[in-house]
């Protein structure tokens, strides 16, 4: 008789990591809304999310080059009462928000800067939507 191997395909198992700083739940929140598509990137397409009610919040990057920039996308955020959250750095949000390529070793290469991202859906709510919304509530 013929031995029969049985074939088990194990499918890994994701582990979420602990969320302890806002820069570690930015990450996850914008990981999570990356897969159901529901990132926004550039200041014209946030612009029209955010007039149009879509926009759940809003990423601004500290170090962004133009001043009228910031301010009216600060101005946007105030009117359509929409949570802004300020990053230090544009090329980690361009990173975030996948305006890179990764190599094969998993290592982002080519990272460009955003200098602002918005979450129009969030998708799976986990640690880091649960970090940043008690965050958003505090300020």
């Amino acid at each position: 008789m013929a031995e029969e191997e049985e074939v088990v395909e194990v499918t890994p198992v994701e582990v979420e990591e602990d969320i302890t700083d806002l820069p570690g739940a930015v990450r996850g929140v914008l990981k999570k809304a990356l897969v159901v598509d529901g990132v926004v990137k550039g200041l014209h397409e946030v612009a029209k999310s955010i007039d149009a009610g879509r926009a759940e919040v809003i990423f601004l990057a500290e170090n962004c080059d133009e001043p009228a920039y910031k301010k009216l996308v600060q101005a946007l955020a105030l009117e359509k009462n929409v949570p802004l959250v300020d990053i230090a750095d544009k090329k980690e949000l361009g990173e975030w928000a996948g305006l890179c390529k990764i190599d094969k070793d998993g290592a982002p290469r080519k990272v460009r800067g955003a200098s602002v991202v918005a979450v129009t859906d969030f998708g799976e709510e986990a640690k880091a939507h649960d970090y940043l919304m008690s965050y958003l509530q505090k300020s």
